[in-house]
């Protein structure tokens, strides 16, 4: 089996394999994505509270999580998957997704004196894990498929008509944003990135029209906001419930979808234009963003639970104070001592669970949620896998 470049994508040939080149601005993207991820957690509380933190949510939602499923595309292969990369999905995605069902269920039961343990029902932020699971196992069926695009468009605007399809595997929320995966998958398998010298250079005027772009969104957010609210736009930008849960019964509901769809692609090109294309002293956290991912929740969680993010004001001060804990929320939980501590919970290798031990054991590269492979800590020869 051909190994490929962690960024690029082309194939290592020969009997050497010569040192992956990582691309920076792939790792600095992943990081910046799980740091809205983070900010968009953190700033639920505040919109209740205030305008401008509904308007800066609705914004940020509209396509943090696209933009997230269009890197884990990218980085996804269609081909016909091997037994180690089956062995991943069970080791990087349906193990941690056990585990911190336990935990949550654990913690709710501390802190709230109930539980009601449901593995079929995500906790928070874990339906992503699923979601991603899910798109690996069905992108080499739709890779046979003609006009695969179009397909995870119509599967997407569909499945909003079947309230039958509900969070249960978070199955509505996965196959709505099913488009954005096959996307980010698309423009790799089309070498798009490369063709059109998407990294190679970007002029000014570029990143002026992305600010520009992303601001106009904020702005039509902020001033519209009654509207936006009467329409419940902040869970139809979930993915996740039916028309007719959201009150769009309409035969034409699914065109919103459509409109939603087409604005998050829009201002994801528009972020990922603003994302550096070097190296920076964070760059290697992105690399890392699966503990950020699973355990920010859980730093959250008290101020979720407590209230203490309610009636914050003035919002100008409180809002850009959240937005900074978020960034050092996402940098503290990507440093080596918090990921050689929950390193067991995280990145699990179960290999009691494979009738091949190797499949869990092997230790050459590690995944993140989006694809990310990286160099495995330093083994001695007696312990490295044969």
């Amino acid at each position: 089996m051909s190994s490929a470049d962690a960024d690029s994508g082309r194939p290592i040939t020969g009997s050497i394999q010569k040192p992956r080149r990582r691309v920076p601005f792939w790792d600095n993207a992943r990081y910046a994505c799980i740091v809205l991820v983070v900010l968009g957690h953190a700033v639920q509380r505040l919109i209740y509270d205030s305008d401008i933190a509904f308007a800066f949510y609705l914004t940020l939602y509209a396509f943090h999580m696209p933009a997230f499923a269009i890197i884990s595309g990218y980085f996804s292969k269609s081909t016909s998957p091997t037994k180690t990369q089956m062995a991943r999905v069970i080791t990087d995605i349906l193990v941690p997704y056990l585990i911190f069902e336990l935990l949550w269920t654990l913690t709710k039961w501390l802190v709230e004196g109930q539980a009601d343990p449901n593995i079929t029902r995500p906790s928070w932020t874990l339906w992503f894990l699923l979601a991603l699971g899910i798109f690996r196992l069905v992108l080499p069926y739709l890779a046979l498929l003609r006009w695969p695009l179009v397909w995870t468009v119509a599967i997407s605007i569909g499945v909003g008509y079947l309230p039958n399809v509900d969070s249960t595997f978070s199955l509505s929320r996965t196959l709505g944003l099913l488009p954005f995966f096959a996307f980010g998958w698309w423009l790799r398998e089309h070498d798009i990135v490369a063709r059109m010298r998407l990294l190679d250079f970007r002029p000014w005027w570029v990143r002026v029209a992305a600010v520009a772009v992303l601001a106009a969104t904020g702005w039509a957010a902020w001033t519209w906001l009654p509207l936006w609210q009467t329409i419940d736009l902040r869970h139809w930008l979930f993915y996740e419930d039916s028309y007719a849960d959201l009150g769009g019964e309409q035969w034409w509901a699914g065109g919103l979808r459509i409109a939603l769809m087409l604005l998050a692609v829009v201002l994801s090109a528009a972020f990922f234009a603003l994302i550096p294309r070097g190296t920076h002293w964070w760059t290697p956290f992105g690399q890392y963003t699966m503990y950020v991912f699973l355990l920010h929740s859980f730093v959250l969680y008290p101020f979720r639970e407590t209230g203490i993010l309610r009636d914050l004001d003035p919002t100008w001060i409180w809002l850009p104070v959240v937005a900074l804990l978020s960034v050092l929320i996402a940098l503290a939980l990507a440093t080596r001592p918090v990921r050689w501590l929950f390193r067991p919970l995280v990145e699990p290798r179960p290999t009691w669970l494979f009738s091949d031990p190797r499949l869990a054991s092997r230790e050459g590269r590690r995944n993140d949620p989006t694809g990310s492979r990286r160099p495995a800590p330093p083994q001695s020869k007696s312990s490295a896998p044969t």
